[in-house]
């Protein structure tokens, strides 16, 4: 591959990744157009206009993409969803050659989509920027393989691994450069989860507080095992989706059954879905494939320390991020960054690959995937 080849599909992963926060349960797909060395059309998938990214461009190109090489940063659709297959369009456009980044993880294109282009006589390649176009994609790639959400755990923390001072303190550690990135974070995941220990200890929000618009709105998880969440808490008390994950025994024995199902009666009016765990505990798998069934695609776990714990333990985390703050908090009744047992002996530990660091302000944001 030369490298005009490798800048064009370049351009195909930044249009791609406008799409960024907009697009779930869909991939995010850029394409590019290009004859006799010259863009001639490009696009992007736009959930809210249907038409994918190879649409676009070739309206863009128009009889320009006669014979011209097509660059997208997946391998195109070749079954009917909510729009016709690409593959049908470009083969009607009449153009030379297909390069994808990467195929398509869907088991209902999973290469059939470059099968169906290359039958009707179009060259066709696949892997130029390859592991860039992975990453874009690592949330529905992870979901549409596993039926589950992409989990990545986010936490803010001080030099020596603290998230709150004995007494409770939390507010803030991190700066507000660093807590603007978190928001972007927050951006582009599905849903946000906390367990409810971080609800009553910090009465949080939990919203995306960026002028950004989404095609649907962030969903607040909270595991409440007693199902203790108070029914004027602010998560609650606002427009966005809230789901409650409860243990029905757990519940009925803190509430009485009575006082749940007045409990109950106070969530539901203000929305509030409840879903319950047959069991004495809230399982995290069950957590995760009823998300799934909800069409969450991705999941931010934000707090806190023994729910990050569990997370952990379970090994339940694809991501991980840490905000750290160069301040130092000690004392062995801080709460911790991660709770729970944690590892026996360090050949255990969970070790994190492919770091990324980035500085905002005078905090460092560190982000990994676990091994």
């Amino acid at each position: 591959m030369n490298n005009s080849n490798i800048e064009y599909m370049k351009e195909a992963l930044r249009l791609a990744s406008l799409g960024r926060g907009q697009v779930s349960p869909n991939p995010m797909v850029g394409a590019v157009i290009v004859k006799d060395g010259q863009i001639v059309g490009s696009g992007y998938h736009r959930y809210e206009l249907f038409k994918h990214a190879e649409i676009c461009a070739l309206e863009e190109a128009g009889e320009r993409a006669k014979g011209a090489t097509v660059y997208v940063s997946l391998e195109p659709c070749c079954h009917y969803g909510r729009t016709p297959p690409c593959t049908e369009a470009l083969i009607h456009a009449g153009v030379r050659r297909v390069i994808a980044a990467i195929k398509d993880p869907n088991p209902k294109v999973a290469g059939r989509g470059l099968e169906a282009v290359r039958s009707a006589g179009i060259e066709v390649e696949f892997g130029l920027c390859e592991e860039e176009a992975r990453k874009l994609n690592e949330k529905f790639i992870k979901f549409i393989l596993t039926n589950r959400p992409f989990v990545h755990l986010k936490v803010a923390a001080s030099l020596d691994g603290k998230t709150a001072t004995r007494t409770g303190d939390s507010k803030w550690i991190t700066g507000e450069q660093a807590r603007y990135a978190s928001q972007k974070l927050r951006y582009e995941y599905d849903a946000i989860l906390v367990g409810v220990g971080t609800v009553l200890a910090d009465n949080p929000e939990l919203t995306m507080r960026l002028e950004k618009l989404r095609h649907k709105p962030l969903k607040r998880v909270v595991l409440d095992r007693r199902l203790r969440t108070p029914a004027d808490a602010k998560l609650i008390s606002n427009e966005a989706p809230t789901t409650i994950f409860a243990s029905l025994p757990a519940a009925t024995a803190f509430h009485t059954e009575t006082g749940l199902k007045k409990k109950l009666h106070l969530l539901s009016n203000k929305g509030v879905e409840v879903v319950f765990d047959s069991g004495e505990y809230v399982s995290l798998g069950f957590v995760l494939d009823e998300l799934a069934c909800r069409q969450v695609t991705s999941l931010i776990v934000e707090g806190g320390s023994d729910t990050a714990g569990r997370f952990l333990a379970e090994k339940l985390v694809d991501k991980v991020s840490f905000f750290i703050a160069p301040k130092l908090i000690g004392g062995r009744a801080a709460t911790p960054a991660i709770g729970g047992e944690g590892f026996a002996s360090l050949s255990q530990s969970l070790e994190l690959d492919r770091i990324e660091i980035l500085r905002h302000g005078q905090d460092i944001e560190l982000t990994g995937y676990p091994k």
